[in-house]
Parts: structure tokens; C-alpha cells; sequence
């Protein structure tokens, strides 16, 4: 690991973001929140926000952070067809929260994979990517779109 005890404490925030993309009668049932295992966008949005809380015990090298706040965002979108799944990370931290951002738009992405494959298992899971992040050393960054 990175020995990080010289780095000062800020505020450190991360933004990650990923698609499932899926059949639009998928996506249907997503939206109704009748799959047969339950609620999709609930148990999804639960699942990235546990996943972020242990992305030290599933990325080697990966500092234990006291995370602040932690926000899932799942959207229906009919145009893709699919659901947009953004993270947002917060820590007052020596290391940025980027993994834990990536972290939990895979492990929503793959939960809602998970919940709906009995209806359509070529389901595509895409573009999981840091959108932003800000804090640290090395400063703000953008994605460019």
C-alpha cells in the first residue's frame, strides 16, 4: 500500500457512473419493481452502497476509509433502453474515494444484472467510468464527454 500518513485530511469526492443495458419489456419490469426477486433499483441501490463500504476488502492495495456519504442513483432510461447507475462518494480522507465510486456502480450494475437475468440474460453492463473527482493533491478532474 501507499503510505499516505504525510498527506493532509480534505474533503475528497469521487463521481463514477455505468449502464445496464437491456430489452425494453427488461426494463418494464424493472420500472413496475415486480421481478420475481424483488425490488431491482432498491436491492441495487443498497448493493453499490455496501460494495463502496468494502472496496478495501475487494481491491488489493486499497486504503480502509471512513466513508462520509455515499449516494446511488438508478435511472430507467427508455431511450437507451436500460438503467443509468451513478455514485457519489464523499470522505475527509489522505486518499481519494475514486475505487469506491467505480466500485459501486459495477456491483449495482451487476445487481441489477442479477435480479432480472431469469427475463434476459444478454443484458449488457457498460461504460463504467470515473466522471469526476475533486480533492487531494492532484486536484479536480472532469471526464470529458
Amino acid at each position: 500500500m501507499v503510505d499516505v500518513s504525510a498527506k493532509p485530511e480534505t474533503e475528497r469526492v469521487a463521481v463514477a457512473a455505468g449502464r445496464v443495458v437491456m430489452a425494453r419489456k427488461t426494463l418494464d419490469i424493472v420500472r413496475r419493481g415486480d421481478a420475481k426477486k424483488g425490488d431491482v433499483l432498491g436491492t441495487a441501490r443498497i448493493a453499490g452502497i455496501m460494495a463502496a463500504k468494502r472496496t478495501h476488502e475487494l481491491i488489493p492495495l486499497c486504503h480502509p476509509l471512513a466513508i462520509s456519504q455515499i449516494e446511488i442513483e438508478l435511472v430507467p432510461d427508455a431511450k437507451l433502453p436500460g438503467v443509468i447507475v451513478t455514485a457519489r462518494v464523499k470522505v475527509l480522507g489522505k486518499t481519494g474515494v475514486e475505487m469506491e465510486a467505480l466500485t459501486a456502480v459495477a456491483v449495482a450494475c451487476l445487481t441489477v444484472y442479477d435480479m432480472v437475468k431469469a427475463v434476459e440474460r444478454g443484458m449488457r453492463i457498460e461504460g463504467i467510468h470515473l466522471v469526476a473527482k475533486s480533492g487531494g493533491k492532484s486536484g479536480p478532474y472532469r471526464a470529458q464527454e
